[in-house]
């Protein structure tokens, strides 16, 4: 499809422009309007309802196929716009640099600047709901699992501003969804406003597999100053053994023989040899009715078998013994260039001596996704533990990979189960709904407003949940794609174009993933990119990962962490984890969204007066 660009005067008025430069900034412009109406006339081809935001982002991403860096210093240099905040309205943006230069082309653009704003501001309020009173971006907050018992945290988030509530479908059960979705709506409407309900499928998360559980020992530990001096003792409860395993207030708690423990006293000292073979006191501090608390100033290790002993004057000692010490979590100690296996199943194990000629037995892990291994190959990389620690497949088999560690601390750093495994470098053939995906999903369709597309590679995953949906009778839910891999990132046009044109779509850029999947240093990088595509898509953003992090779960913020939390006015959404200061949290983050508003609007930064020199 071409078009002649015709020129004209300038218009009254208007500065003359050197007419050599004038005509070469003309000709790069016309060979960029070309590019973008071809891929245009591309799209309508495949797709003839294509709407306006299908067109621009088709246009865009033409736009952006080249480097324009020195075409944007000779539009600056003449005073003209240099096209770096023309994401919504590309096309429109372009035309109207060459009126400017005396030439007019055709009126094409799909989209212009006001309608863009509006189809923007149409998408987020369709996602999202309407924007809160005196604040442009939405807050949504992840609800922890005592949510759904917790009869006092959800009104109280409500009440704080939260706009959307996300419950992540990877814990709990339905029960506990359903539990919460329902208090949420009763806290919205107590409070007389919307607020809505993001349910987040788990999606085909890789982790670790189960470790064989530690030694049978408790550590008390009392704590010191600086000087070595005890500054509050090492408490452990002591309760009767028929009271079975309930929990108490105590940080650590342990059974004991009932009618022994109903004869001490206030005061008493227990006598012990500890799992070192340490002789140590037990001083009695409190009797309670769920056991009795005692407290040591010395550190103690008990374990299965430790004899208890009080002596009383002439009398014989008092004596039980500990039959119930709990395992210690199990875990791996790996090291920079140690070799670890990651197998199909079983339990996972360190390192072991071997048979004969002083071999050992690899370290070894099982993964939860074993269809995974024969999809990797030897050389790529490998991250444990949201990029903690580091690796390159040494060997790699269908059931097993011999991965060689070589990103650690300069200690043996730990690995836990459960913990998220990341292949950068491998094409893993993973449908984003598995099945469990596809049992919550009834559950999702009749509770939630929006559901969360976890891991999503390609359009098919996209489609394939739309297709659910629609089965469902559900096809008024939003869809928020996560990007959180790195196939997601670079097949992100296919992903937006496939949910475009339907149901309320938006992105969530899933920082932490991704970070370890692309590596931390093009952090930045990426979600700049991601945010453009979807500007030019119309399409909103939800910024998430980590954000007030520090200030949610300590109570102090981090100063990083502020401001990070203020580019996330660039976004549509701004996502808060779960922490005990989490309404402390949100009063932060609204406090700085309010502010940041007044400066920046989406990419574009506003001119507001600087009151603050006078």
């Amino acid at each position: 499809m071409e078009h002649a660009v015709h020129l004209i005067a300038p218009e009254a008025g208007a500065t003359a422009l050197d007419d050599a430069p004038r005509a070469a900034l003309i000709r790069d412009l016309q060979a960029i309007r070309k590019a973008m109406l071809a891929a245009d006339a591309k799209r309508l081809a495949l797709h003839p309802q294509a709407s306006a935001s299908e067109r621009n982002l088709a246009q865009y991403l033409a736009f952006r196929r080249h480097d324009h860096r020195r075409l944007q210093e000779r539009l600056a240099d003449m005073g003209l716009s240099s096209l770096g905040r023309a994401e919504t309205h590309v096309l429109a943006s372009v035309d109207k640099v060459l009126r400017l230069l005396g030439a007019a082309p055709p009126a094409e653009a799909p989209v212009g600047y006001h309608d863009a704003q509006d189809l923007g501001r149409q998408h987020v309020a369709a996602l999202f709901g309407p924007p809160p009173e005196g604040r442009r971006t939405h807050i949504m907050v992840t609800l922890p699992s005592s949510a759904a018992n917790d009869r006092a945290l959800i009104p109280a988030l409500v009440r704080q501003g939260m706009d959307i509530a996300r419950i992540n479908c990877a814990h709990d059960d339905a029960g506990a969804w359903i539990a919460m979705a329902t208090q949420l709506r009763a806290a919205a409407k107590a409070a007389g406003r919307p607020v809505r309900i993001l349910m987040d499928l788990g999606g085909p998360k890789l982790r670790t597999g189960p470790l064989a559980p530690g030694p049978q020992v408790l550590k008390i530990k009392p704590r010191r100053d600086a000087y070595g001096e005890v500054i509050a003792p090492g408490r452990l409860l002591l309760r009767p053994r028929c009271h079975g395993t309930a929990e108490t207030s105590a940080e650590q708690a342990l059974p004991v023989d009932a009618q022994w423990l109903a004869r001490l006293e206030t005061g008493e000292h227990v006598r012990l040899i500890d799992a070192r073979g340490r002789k140590r006191l037990l001083q009695v501090a409190e009797l309670r009715s769920d056991g009795v608390l005692v407290q040591c100033e010395r550190t103690v290790y008990l374990r299965q078998g430790t004899r208890l002993a009080v002596q009383r004057s002439h009398m014989p000692p008092s004596v039980t013994e500990l039959l119930e010490v709990p395992s210690r979590p199990g875990s791996l100690h790996l090291s920079r260039g140690q070799m670890l296996r990651l197998t199909a199943d079983g339990l996972g194990h360190d390192a072991q001596s071997g048979i004969g000629h002083g071999h050992k037995a690899l370290a070894t892990i099982a993964c939860t996704l074993p269809e995974v291994l024969g999809q990797v190959r030897e050389g790529e990389r490998i991250w444990f533990d949201d990029g903690r620690i580091g690796g390159v497949v040494r060997r790699a088999a269908s059931h097993r990979l011999d991965i060689e560690i070589t990103d650690a601390g300069e200690q043996d750093e730990t690995l836990a189960a459960d913990k998220g495994i990341n292949l950068p470098d491998s094409h893993l053939e993973l449908p984003a709904l598995t099945e469990k995906d596809l049992g919550d999903l009834t559950v999702v369709a009749r509770y939630a407003d929006l559901v969360g597309l976890s891991f999503v590679q390609s359009a098919t995953d996209v489609q394939a949940l739309q297709q659910r949906l629609d089965t469902l009778c559900a096809s008024h839910l939003g869809v928020l794609l996560k990007i959180e891999t790195r196939r997601g990132f670079e097949n992100l046009p296919a992903l937006l174009f496939a949910a475009m044109g339907g149901r309320p779509a938006g992105v969530m850029i899933a920082r932490g993933d991704l970070a370890v999947e692309c590596g931390f240093e093009r952090l930045a990088e990426l979600q700049e990119e991601i945010l453009w595509a979807c500007e030019a898509a119309h399409m909103p953003v939800v910024w998430a990962t980590q954000v007030l992090e520090n200030l949610a779960k300590t109570g102090r913020p981090s100063r990083p962490e502020i401001t990070d939390a203020a580019m996330g006015v660039r976004a549509d959404c701004v996502m808060l984890n779960k922490g005990p200061h989490i309404l402390e949290a949100m009063r932060t983050l609204d406090d700085i969204l309010r502010r940041m508003q007044e400066h920046q609007s989406k990419k574009r930064s506003l001119l507001r007066a600087l009151k603050s020199w006078g």
